[in-house]
Parts: structure tokens; sequence; C-alpha cells
């Protein structure tokens, strides 16, 4: 595993803290590790949206998820805002909601302006069941299943057509009395600098149409009363910093509409799909969200004078940039191993079960005490979880004050991805979340218990213990 925090700091958690002055609204979240509203308070305790942590803790146990309400609206509204700022036609953010699917997590995004894009029967349910419209939803899948077109079908969301099977079957499953609206997924085949599991864009990939189909897609669709094509989808990967591939993007889609029109198609979304990252360490630098959007809105705008075609509707989806930066995942510190002239474990009451991330992609992650966030950094220790795995380390080689069985650790920028992967390895319940904003807390997703574990469990009659 690669070192994840440089060597030889001798600061506190104090650097971590967002360097917002006293006004947020200039500052674009995915650029800072901690939460907005993040600041250290007179007990030299972290506090999040006005709530202390250790309290939080103390209140709700851990691990837990603590979502910043003020980090994510701001996103959301600087994403908004920044569309209405440089593009001229009609716009619409969506949030990715595999990022993190829960009711108030997409009603607070539902509630700035954005729609919501799923890849799932349950994450569409989450999203109808939080007051979604059902014309701000859009369904994404390489496999979708036929239950679950019908459903997304019925609820009168658009369907994001990745193969010619969600075509076929979108047409048997469409009603007598309006097409199904969809809207075509081509793979772009940009590449991009990125974890290769996270990269979509190139051509040997699993989600979309080959570009070189489109003629056959495009005649297809246009035969299809049952269809009603309104545009074209492409997204190149996640976490990436280059601003170049988006553009390149914006201008190879604005052919594929020219395309279309030649088969009698009259395309009016555009969709360029998300991307953008975050800072999960100091050494990260993405773009900031304005600064990703502003290019990506020229450049579409000036293909589309070029080839004197109206401005289509222009639709993105970011879900990582909107949401990561906005939470963190507070532990308790339990066990300590030190091996002599090799390591220093710490572990913490979660782990890959709540955080999949590190064992999977290798992820890196920074950590505060936050009931010591002024300590000199002057321990350097691997984060462990307490799975039974010898691969379940959160961290490697974090600097840390001195610690003690008891102390609240925590793990920053874990909006993205880790509630949305958690499982119950070790049948580990999974852990709680709340949102806070101007010192309130509410809980937004419960503790699981061990009846929760067991709900689905069945026993044959056969196999349970005779008391005779």
């Amino acid at each position: 595993m690669v070192s994840t925090h440089p060597a030889g700091v001798q600061l506190s958690g104090r650097q971590y803290l967002p360097q917002t002055g006293n006004n947020n609204i200039n500052i674009s979240p995915n650029q800072e590790i901690l939460p907005l509203t993040a600041k250290v308070n007179n007990q030299d305790h972290l506090e999040i949206g006005g709530c202390d942590v250790t309290t939080l803790v103390q209140q709700f146990g851990s691990p837990l998820y603590i979502l910043d309400e003020e980090t994510l609206r701001t996103a959301c509204r600087q994403y908004r805002e920044s569309f209405q700022r440089y593009y001229k036609g009609e716009s619409q953010v969506l949030y990715a909601s595999k990022a993190w699917s829960c009711l108030a997590v997409c009603a607070i995004a539902a509630s700035e302006g954005l729609g919501i894009d799923v890849a799932s029967g349950g994450e569409l349910y989450t999203a109808l069941n939080a007051g979604v419209s059902p014309d701000k939803i859009y369904f994404h899948g390489n496999n979708k299943s036929r239950e679950e077109l019908r459903y997304a079908i019925e609820s009168g969301i658009t369907i994001m057509a990745d193969n010619w099977r969600d075509l076929q079957q979108s047409v048997e499953l469409a009603g007598a009395q309006q097409p199904v609206r969809i809207m075509l997924r081509v793979t772009p085949g940009i590449d991009c600098h990125t974890h290769e599991y996270i990269r979509t864009g190139h051509l040997d990939n699993k989600f979309g149409f080959d570009p070189g189909d489109l003629d056959e897609v495009f005649a297809f669709v246009n035969k299809q009363q049952a269809l009603n094509c309104v545009g074209v989808h492409a997204h190149i990967g996640s976490q990436i910093f280059e601003r170049q591939p988006h553009q390149d993007l914006a201008a190879l889609m604005v052919q594929w509409l020219t395309k279309a029109a030649s088969y009698g198609l009259n395309l009016t979304n555009l969709n360029v799909g998300g991307g953008l990252g975050v800072k999960y360490t100091e050494s990260d630098d993405p773009p900031s969200i304005e600064e990703w959007v502003k290019p990506i809105c020229e450049v579409i705008q000036q293909a589309c004078a070029a080839q004197n075609l109206p401005l289509p509707k222009l639709l993105c989806e970011p879900g990582r940039s909107l949401i990561a930066t906005a939470c963190v995942t507070a532990y308790t510190i339990g066990s300590s191993k030190v091996i002599p002239g090799i390591r220093t474990y710490i572990a913490v009451d979660g782990g890959m079960s709540d955080n999949p991330r590190p064992i999977t992609y290798q992820s890196v992650y920074r950590t505060v005490v936050a009931n010591r966030m002024s300590a000199s950094l002057t321990q350097t220790a691997t984060i462990a979880g307490k799975h039974c795995e010898s691969g379940d380390i959160l961290i490697k080689d974090a600097q840390l004050p001195k610690t003690e069985s008891g102390d609240i650790l925590v793990v920053m920028a874990t909006g993205a991805y880790n509630y949305s992967m958690a499982s119950n390895y070790n049948r580990l319940p999974k852990s709680a979340a709340v949102v806070v904003a101007n010192g309130e807390a509410n809980l937004i997703l419960q503790r699981e218990t061990y009846q929760d574990l067991i709900r689905q469990d069945c026993l044959p009659e056969r196999l349970k213990k005779n008391e005779g």
C-alpha cells in the first residue's frame, strides 16, 4: 500500500481546516478536505455544522457518518449557478446518487434544484420517495432488468439507453399512451488519468454504444414510434483533475447531434456526465466547480455556432464532487499494537465495512483526532479496521498526535461511495449517519442492529434444533 502522508510533518489537525474566512460562497467544496463549516472549538474539539464531533459520537455512537448540509448545498449551488452564468441555453444539474443514495441526500439535492441520476430500481425508489420529480430523474445501467425498466417507464422518468437490449425492451414495454423518453449513452473513446476501475470513456468499456454503431442506432431509433429519443450522454470517468478531456468530450458530442439530425432525429439534450475530482490529500489539486463548468459551456456554444445548431439543453451528473468532502466518518480508537522498528497499528471500531475504498481502489485518506485538534503530530501509525482481514487498513502511515484508547478519530472526505459501498462483512451492523446544520444534528440513517442482520435470514424447519 502506498504511504499516505508526507513524512516529517510536525503540524496539528488544524492544518486541514478550510480557509474560508467569514464567507463560504466563493470556496469550491471539492478543493477542501474538511467540510466548509469545520472549526476547532474552545475545548480543542473538531466542530462541524456547529456540532462538536465528540458529542455526536456520545449521542449517536460510532462509526458515524457526519454530513455537513452547508457544504453539500454550497456545491449544488455552485454547479447550478455556474451553468446559469456561462451557458446561454437551458441547463440541468443532476446528482449522481450512486455516490450516496438515501432519502435525506436526495431531498437536499432536489431542494437545490438538482435532478437525480439513478443506476438501479432501488436508487429510483429512493429518489421518488425523497420527493424528486420524475421528469428530473434519469436511469442509468448497463444491464437493467426487465422489472427495473418497467418500473422506470411506469414512473415516467428518462431511460439512459446503454445498449441494444435497453432499446428493444423499452420498445416492448412501452405503453400505448406515451412513448418512452430515452437518451443514448455513447462511449466516446476519450481516456483520462484516473484509477482503471473508474475510467468509463475509453472504448474497451462495459458502458454505452460504440461510436461506430451510431448510424445503425440512430436509424433504428428514428423508426420506433414507441421511443422518444431526446438526446445523447457520455461519461469519461471519475476523480478527474484534467480539464481538456471534458472539453474534448463536449466538442465530440455536438458532432453526434449533427449526425442524429441527418437521420431525422431532433436531439435537444446533451449530457456530458460528471467526473470532477476532489481533494483527498494535500497533493490533490482539482479544478474548482466553476473552472470545470466554464470551458465545457464555452466549447459547446462554439461548436453549436460553428455547425449552426441551436443550443441543446445541457446536463451534467456530478456525484463525488458534490458529496465527498461534505462528510467525515468518526471512529472510536480501541486497541493498538507496536512492532518495534517496523510499525504501530491503531485499531478503530469500523473499517472496510464502512469504507471499502482503500482495500478496493487503494484510495488515500487523511485523518485527525477530533478531541485533540491542536496537539502536535508526533506519532506515525497505521489505522487498521476491526475486520478479520489483514488488508483491512484505512490509512497507512498516518501522522497523529499521541493517541489513547477512547480518542475520536475522524477520516475526512468520506461522503462519496463509503455508505453506498458499505457491507455487513463479519456481520457488523451498518453505521448511522447524521446531517448537521446550525448546531443541530438529525439522524438520516439509523444504525443497524443485530436483529437487522438476521431479518432476511431463513432457517428451514429441518435445521432448527430439536428440543425433543
